[in-house]
This record gives structure tokens, sequence and C-alpha cells, in this order.
């Protein structure tokens, strides 16, 4: 117990906060197209919601059409007050983004199957969302579950765009693959790729650190010994098996890539462009006279100056939702449009029943293994006063990123017939009670069934097993949930939009989450145990070998989880008559003029980090969007960059260059900035010690 105490101090010892960084001087903001609250226009052809990693992805791609106005509102910061912080990888880990105003600080309602714990749910509040201030895995989700996306969607019009074909060009139009930058690295750790499956022209640089410990090159071979298979191409469609995962790093100087420094900082002026930081979307306002079924959103509403002030901006053609799983059904509910039991009691006037909202919350659940060890770690050269290579910047792009993802015949061997039989048997015991509207039921039975009867019995990963280094004397194995039977929801129980909406994950409520975490611990333990990696490790201390029987591993994990930070689903798109929350073209049911685009859409959980399908939804939704309006390409005669946003999507796949910068450096600054980080601290809840403690040592191996 003495080193989990050592390892939480050394988890926020390095967090270290000083006096405020300079603002830029105003025509740098401008060439960034971020503009001052005062110097918004009255409106705009559209109107994004939130600034996060969708966000600038949607305003930059509908911006390079010239005749086009766009607006983007983020709640957040610009970040430059804490861009040294934001842009090294490492300090993810040594110098924590979480106690700082670039974290919502969301937390979580009690959760009645995990020791009624309330969880602590960062995400990003800040121009990049949670790209900013996440630990930078880049790893995709499986053809076999996007297809079953696609599948939900039965003859949708529009449904072929979520297709695997679809959205794997995207994916790689948003990306610029970089090999690892040293042949040493790559075989120490162990590295494997086919270039054939990244893209190379994107915004976003997804690469390898340029450092690494052997720990990550016995990774695979200590997986194969317990009957995981490792890949040499995980991004191809078969993303199954062990293998060490790129991760957002610009190699060519060892920065965080992110939706902000790819897809913002390199733009040229543009005229119809505006991004406009610390400005919170409150409602949408909608022609509630109009004789059509649908509703037109004319107006956008937010508030400045943490709600002193609220003002409006109006919507000429689209407001696009971009807030995320949290964000976007919180606009939509505070704006009237949901659920109408969860809106009265609230006491916002119903503009647009739509049931769905909120519903079919999803988030990949973690637990981790940690054994004592006396090799160097990450850790214990940052904890090093005396090292010179603290300060590399080649050691501090060091993230974990070797990973492993686990099928159910791993898993359960001969008995998973028997899990999926007893799955189906019980849809209807485990029906969530967020909802007695029968649309959302059959929509939570349609997912259960695809579950169940696809994904359980594909090779798709039904856990992942991450390796933690970042910390002095000890090392952690986490097993994560990925396709959780247990769903949940996003409500709010006031009408006043600054409230923070209620985050009802449900976690644990199906027993199948339960035993199928269970055996992933199991199978961390036997990886632990397993050479090459056992030589590393001294001892288990967490929970140690006083754990062994089935009980004994659920009364443990109950006490023990934490969220992976990969939620999903609460505007799902599903057919309306499933509870559905958006169509095929992202517009929400029942509004003319409204779509959302972000995580929040997929109706099923993947079984990957979900960053790079987010950048690939953004991707698609844009093109979706043009494709509707029907406008020319935008061009610049300052630059020689250019993007052609074809309407065909596997020749969208490397056109990403316009945005394409090879630094996270805006113009007019320096790269890679020593000076001083503000001070954004804000009070730390204190939680279970133990339970923060896993979240503290593996947080950000495994956010979004």
């Amino acid at each position: 117990m003495h080193s989990f105490k050592s390892i939480i101090l050394a988890a926020w010892a390095g967090i270290a906060f000083a006096a405020p960084f300079a603002q830029d001087e105003p025509h740098l903001l401008r060439t960034r197209n971020i503009i001052d609250s005062t110097s918004i226009a009255d409106s705009y052809d559209f109107v994004i919601v939130g600034g996060g990693l969708a966000g600038l992805v949607l305003g930059a791609r509908l911006s390079e059409d010239s005749n086009h106005t766009v607006l983007v509102l983020e709640a957040g910061t610009t970040g430059d007050e804490l861009k040294t912080r934001i842009d090294t990888p490492a300090y993810a880990y040594y110098q924590s983004l979480w106690p700082t105003d670039l974290n919502w600080n969301f937390t979580t309602t009690p959760q009645t199957h995990a020791n009624n714990s309330q969880l602590p749910w960062p995400r990003g509040k800040v121009l990049g969302g949670s790209s900013a201030i996440n630990g930078m895995y880049m790893n995709r989700p499986g053809e076999i579950e996007v297809n079953a996306w696609q599948a939900l969607l039965s003859d949708m019009d529009g449904a072929d765009n979520w297709s695997w074909d679809s959205l794997y060009a995207a994916m790689k139009k948003s990306e610029t693959f970089g090999a690892p930058s040293d042949a040493s690295i790559q075989e120490e750790a162990g590295i494997t790729f086919n270039p054939a499956s990244h893209g190379t022209q994107g915004p976003i640089h997804m690469s390898y650190p340029g450092y690494t410990f052997p720990e990550v090159g016995a990774w695979s071979a200590a997986a194969s010994n317990v009957g995981i298979a490792d890949t040499s191409d995980a991004y191809g469609g078969e993303n199954w098996g062990a293998y060490v995962a790129t991760s957002a790093i610009n190699p060519a100087n060892w920065t965080r890539s992110y939706s902000r420094s790819g897809y913002l900082d390199p733009l040229p002026p543009r005229a119809n462009y505006d991004v406009v930081a610390n400005a919170h979307v409150t409602r949408l306002l909608f022609n509630t006279s109009s004789p059509s079924s649908n509703l037109t959103a004319y107006a956008v509403e937010y508030a400045l100056n943490g709600g002193a002030e609220t003002q409006s901006v109006g919507v000429k053609k689209e407001v696009i939702l971009a807030g995320g799983t949290i964000g976007s059904p919180a606009v939509l509910l505070y704006s009237g449009v949901g659920p109408k039991d969860v809106l009265d009691a609230a006491g916002v006037p119903v503009v647009s029943e739509l049931p769905g909202v909120g519903q079919h919350l999803q988030d990949h659940l973690s637990v981790s293994l940690s054994w004592s060890t006396d090799v160097e770690t990450g850790g214990s050269v940052y904890a090093n006063n005396a090292s010179t290579e603290k300060d590399d910047a080649a050691f501090l792009s060091y993230v974990n990123s070797a990973t492993a993802y686990v099928n159910a015949s791993v898993l359960f061997g001969n008995g998973v017939g028997s899990l999926q039989s007893s799955v189906n048997s019980a849809i209807d015991e485990y029906i969530p009670d967020t909802s007695t509207d029968s649309g959302v039921i059959d929509g939570f039975k349609a997912i259960y069934g695809t579950t169940a009867n696809t994904i359980l019995t594909s090779p798709i990963g039904l856990i992942e097993l991450v390796i933690g280094l970042t910390t002095d004397g000890a090392i952690q194995i986490g097993a994560n949930l990925q396709h959780p039977f247990s769903h949940g929801q996003i409500s709010i129980a006031s009408s006043n939009p600054l409230d923070y909406p209620i985050i009802n994950p449900n976690y644990l409520n199906h027993p199948a989450d339960v035993q199928v975490l269970r055996e992933g611990l199991k199978l961390a333990r036997r990886l632990g145990n397993a050479q090459p990696l056992a030589s590393s490790l001294t001892e288990e201390t967490w929970p140690g070998s006083d754990v062994q029987s089935d009980q004994e591993w659920e009364d443990w994990l109950r006490a023990n989880v934490f969220t992976e930070y990969h939620p999903s689903s609460t505007c799902a798109m599903l057919p309306l008559e499933q509870g559905g929350v958006v169509d095929a073209s992202l517009r929400v049911y029942g509004l003319s003029n409204v779509r959302v685009a972000d995580a929040s859409i997929p109706p099923i959980s993947f079984s990957a980090h979900l960053m790079s399908s987010t950048y690939g939804i953004a991707e698609q939704a844009s093109t979706i969007i043009r494709n509707y309006h029907n406008q020319p390409t935008y061009s610049h005669n300052s630059t020689t960059n250019k993007t052609n946003s074809t309407t065909n999507n596997r020749a969208n796949e490397d056109n990403g260059t316009a945005i394409l910068n090879t630094t996270n450096t805006p113009p007019g600054e320096e790269s890679n900035s020593t000076g001083s980080d503000s001070n954004g601290a804000t009070a730390v809840h204190s939680y279970s010690s133990l339970t923060t403690l896993v979240g503290l040592c593996l947080a950000f191996v495994v956010m979004v």
C-alpha cells in the first residue's frame, strides 16, 4: 500500500503552475482566424457549436468554400496560456492538464453497480478539445464494427457514407503517417506497420515517440505467450491483436499533433472564417411559428464572461453541433429538443420532442493492475533530477502506446456461445430504465443484438490491454471494456444552460460487462507473469495475490473501475423509430437545419480509442455538408496549398494538404516555446485513493 501512496504523490508532483503566458498580439490571432467576441458578425452561413476535435475539422473544411461564412464557438480558452504543456506529449503524464481550466471537470452520478462511486470525467475545454489534453493514442476501429454501424441504418438514405470503406477513407484523409524516426527504436519496440493503410497528406501527424523502453518490445512477445496473436497491421480493418499503436505526435519537433495545430494554426487568413474562444453556447433559437413539421434554427445563443453576458448570432444555413458526447446532447436538451420527461422535469419548454437525445450512452470502462519494478521507466527518468534526458524533446515525446485487443474466444474459449445465449435471453431484463419510450427501447435491443450476435462472435476485441510505463517504480497493465452492454444517459436537471448536465453511464448494470472485465483482468495478470515481460516486473502490488476467485475479482473491480475516457453514442445515428437522434446525413430529426458531427453519433461503441474515428467522422461530415450545398472549392492566391474535397470518398483519402503544416507553430510564434505557462488550476476533487491512483497512473494512456 505504501508504494501506491508514493505513486499518487509522484503522479501529482510534476504538476507545475507558473505565471500566465502573454496573450498573442491581435494580428497573430487574426492570422489564425481567431477573433474577439466583439468582432462577431451578425450572422453566418454555418455556426459550429464547439471548437474541439471535430469542430475545428468542420470549420477548416467548410471555410474552404469562399462563399460560405463559418463561425466556430468554443466554450474554453485558446490554450495559449498553457501552450508548452499542451505541445509536450509526455507532459500529459507529468504535468497533467486535469487540474486546470482546460478540463470541464465533469463528474458522474453515483454508480449503483460500482460501489456508488462518483467518477471524474475529464474532457477538454479548449480549442482542440480533448485532442489537446489526451494521451494521443491514434488507432482505429475494425471493419466489422463499422459495417455493423452501417447495418443498423438499414436502407436509410446516405447509409453508405458510414460503411468501413467510407470511414476508412475519411480517417486516412485526416492524417500524415510517419514511420519510426530511428531504426533502433523500431527494432527495440517491435513496431510493425503497413504504409498503405495510412494517409500521407493530412493535417494530423500520426507517428511513434522518439524514445522507447525494452518493455515495449517485450509486450507483443509476452502477449503471444498467453494466446494473444500479434498483428503487423491494425489499421486496415483488422484491428485485433497486440501491437504498438501510433500516437498523435509530430516527429519534426516532437510535439502533440491535435485539431488546433493541424486544422487551425496553419491556415492563412480567411475572410469567411471566424473562431471565438470563451463563448459558451447555451441554446439554439428556433422559429416555432413555421407551419413545417421541421423547425428551423435561426440563431445560436452563447454566454460570455462566465455567463455574465448573453448574446446571439444569426444562422443563414445550418447549425452543426460538435460539442462531443456530453456537449451536443446537452445543447439540444437546453434548447428544448429531447425526451419530454427530461425537459419537463428540468423546466425547459418542449420545442421538439425527440426521445433519443442523451440516450444510448456507452463508455469504455477501465481497471488496472500494478507491479513494482526496478527497471527504468519514463516515470523514473523524469523523476531523476540528475537526468539529462528529462528535458530532451525526444524523451518528452514518449507516451504509452503498446496495446492488445482481445476477442471473446481468447477470453472465454468454448464459453463464447454460452455468454451469447445468456445475453440474448436476458435482453428485456437489462434494458436501462433511462427511458420508457418504445422507440428508444427498440434501439437498445437493436444495439444489444448487434453487440451479441455480430461483435461477440467475431475477432473484434472486447477487451483492450495497455501497458503503462510512466510511473516511477511501477508498471501497470490496464484492462479496458470496449463494447459495453450497459448503457447510460446524458440528461439535465435545470433550465440553466450553464449548469453541468447529468452524466449517468450506468456502469456494470449488465452482468456480461462484469464477466468480460473480470476475464480481462485475469488475462492482464497472466500477461504480467509471462516472459519476456515478467522479468521486468517484481511484485504485483495491486490488487495483489489475495484476489483470486471470480467473486474476489468482481468485488475488487466494482470498487476500482474508472472511465477510459471514450464516451459515445448520445446522439445516436439510428432510425427515428429506434430512438435515433440523427439520420445518415447527420440531420437531427424534426429540425431542418441542425446536424451533429462528433463522437456522439455512432450508435455502437468501437474497439479503439476514439480520436482517429472522430477525425474521420468530422471529415466525412464536412464532405456531406459541402456536397449538399454544392459550392466551389476555396483557393488562396497567397499559398500553393489547396484541398480537393471531391465527392468520392476514396479520392478524398490523401487530399488534406490545404491545412497541412509540419509543426505545431502558429505563424509568428516560436516552436516549443519554453515561456511560462499560466496557472489555470482549479480545485482537484478527492476520490477513492486507490481508484484515483489507477486513473492517474494510466489516465492519459487511454483518453481519447
